[in-house]
């Protein structure tokens, strides 16, 4: 188990004090030093896995209004990722804490699996010990950095909020919508909308449902306005 000054250290590492400082200590502890799987860390690392997931999800929800479902699944995807878990998890040396059983300690570097579960063992811990508000803010202060780096990256491919920035910085408008039609059955309707910005109305665009027909629409208005390429809609079916 991790000695009473190594979870000291850790507490100061990611800025929160447990009341019950064994939830600390079981999630700091790897497999590979229990006797039983079951009192390692790796319940704690599905628990800590859903909690992180839900925490990014809402945050997203607030965050991009516009954003359509696909969107914001890529960014939680990468958010949540084994990756960038283990790259938190290094910032915060969680790791050094982490008791490991023979043959693992002392081998050089980690996997970065294993730093990255240990992150989603802290996170489950905290969540039982201070409840969803506590983990929330220990998710948002640490992880803020990496949901703004995955949103910027698929910002690309949100045609509407580029439109929406376009026009409030040049006209001090804000783009309007309008269905035009729609076709097919209840379970399989296309949806045709077009959009305007100040007097001008752009062409019309076609899509499964009408947050993707708008996409379409305002991708189509940031063309006409010389704000993107004719190529970037083949760029976006490349991205999906």
């Amino acid at each position: 188990m991790p000695s009473e000054s190594a979870l000291l250290t850790c507490q100061d590492c990611i800025g929160y004090r447990f009341e019950n400082l064994d939830l600390l200590r079981f999630a700091l502890r790897h497999a590979s030093s229990a006797d039983h799987r079951r009192d390692s860390n790796e319940r704690m690392e599905f628990l800590g896995d859903a909690v992180l997931g839900l925490v990014v999800c809402h945050s997203l929800y607030e965050q991009l209004p516009d954003a359509l479902e696909g969107d914001m699944t890529k960014i939680k995807s990468a958010v949540v990722s084994r990756r960038t878990c283990a790259r938190v998890a290094e910032k915060l040396n969680l790791t050094d804490g982490l008791v490991l059983g023979q043959g693992m300690d002392g081998n050089g570097t980690l996997p970065k699996s294993l730093a990255a579960g240990t992150l989603e063992a802290v996170i489950a811990a905290i969540y039982l010990d201070g409840g969803l508000p506590a983990a929330r803010q220990f998710i948002l202060r640490h992880m803020t950095d990496e949901i703004e780096r995955a949103t910027q990256s698929q910002h690309q491919f949100n045609f509407k909020s580029q439109l929406q920035q376009w026009a409030q910085r040049e006209l001090c408008a804000t783009p309007q919508y309008e269905l035009l039609d729609e076709k097919g059955p209840d379970h399989a309707k296309c949806f045709e909308v077009a959009v305007s910005v100040a007097d001008q109305r752009f062409s019309s665009a076609w899509g499964p449902s009408k947050k993707e027909a708008e996409q379409k629409a305002a991708h189509l208005a940031l063309v006409e306005l010389g704000q993107l390429p004719a190529s970037s809609m083949r760029d976006e079916h490349a991205a999906t």
